[in-house]
């Protein structure tokens, strides 16, 4: 099979996502490009979403979040965004996503906005709500943990 002219070659565009979740949660892949999927469809409906043509081409994903190379279709980058802001969760649980960066080649994209990838939390004890409890510190944010599930502070709201 012969290729195309590279006049009539599809041009695409990739987008840097940042996924972030409560510390305990882990993000697989394929969970995600599902998730996006299902968030295009309900935003754009069947037609718009298949214009998109949203893939995951890179994923790194672990306990607390991950960060994934998404690919769009060059005209179609601010309703790629729209649809990954609509993503609110991902296997039953909450997430939010950030789009680092769009870039025109997957090589600048990985070396420009998934270079880093997101930190370890760190342990520490902290007192919130009056109690000493054990907390998570991200990036100045702290995920203490209650009695059955994590809540979010910041390094203000605690002592």
């Amino acid at each position: 099979m012969k290729h195309l002219p590279k006049h009539i070659q599809p041009r695409w565009r990739y987008l840097a996502v940042e996924i972030e979740t409560w510390p305990d949660a882990t993000v697989e892949r394929d969970a995600f490009q599902r998730s996006l999927w299902y968030s295009a469809q309900n935003l754009l409906g069947d037609t718009g979403s298949a214009d998109l043509d949203l893939s995951v081409l890179r994923f790194r994903g672990g306990e607390g979040g991950g960060v994934a190379l998404v690919r769009t279709r060059r005209g179609s980058v601010e309703n790629a965004r729209a649809a990954s802001a609509c993503v609110d969760g991902i296997d039953g649980q909450p997430v939010g996503l950030r789009v680092r960066g769009v870039s025109g080649t997957v090589r600048a994209c990985e070396e420009k906005y998934m270079g880093d990838a997101p930190k370890d939390p760190e342990q520490r004890h902290v007192v919130f709500d009056g109690a000493q409890r054990s907390g998570l510190v991200r990036d100045g944010r702290v995920d203490v943990r209650a009695e059955t599930a994590f809540t979010g502070a910041t390094t203000l709201d605690i002592e």
